[in-house]
């Protein structure tokens, strides 16, 4: 039976989150899916901050309105990050080798399911397929350079 096994540090300004559910696929999209997820989150909470900053109060509906949001928000783009690295991850186990063309597959095949999950114009669906290869493509170079 796997066994499922969670760990968490922190040191300085990187926040390091392992949970093992027993296969490396699922291990890097989960973490994918709670990294981004949480950077979303805590985008919602720093503009309803400011706003509630701007207004000079708070009230329980705003407190409200954004605990909502941080879980729509982290949720939707948790997810889009979890099905992007788990098909790069998936094409790099596939083709044996780890280079961009697994960011540019994984970006490409996460626009088209992310657009036709949301809308049924053909055209949009590639459109956004090549968005989604261009800009992980993109990522992967500028994160070679560093």
């Amino acid at each position: 039976m796997p066994r499922t096994s969670f760990a968490g540090s922190l040191t300085g300004p990187k926040v390091d989150v392992m949970i093992d559910l027993g296969n490396p696929f699922f291990n890097h999209t989960v973490d994918g899916f709670l990294k981004i997820g949480t950077v979303a989150a805590t985008r919602v909470v720093a503009e309803d901050a400011l706003s509630a900053v701007k207004k000079g109060r708070i009230s329980s509906h705003d407190f409200e309105h954004t605990l909502k949001k941080m879980c729509k928000e982290g949720a939707y783009w948790g997810t889009i990050a979890g099905v992007y690295v788990g098909a790069e991850y998936g094409i790099e186990r596939v083709r044996g080798h780890r280079d961009w063309k697994n960011a540019m597959l994984g970006g490409a095949l996460t626009g088209a399911l992310v657009s036709a999950a949301s809308h049924k114009n053909t055209d949009k669906v590639l459109v956004d397929a090549i968005t989604g290869g261009a800009i992980a493509t993109a990522a992967e170079f500028i994160n070679y350079l560093t």
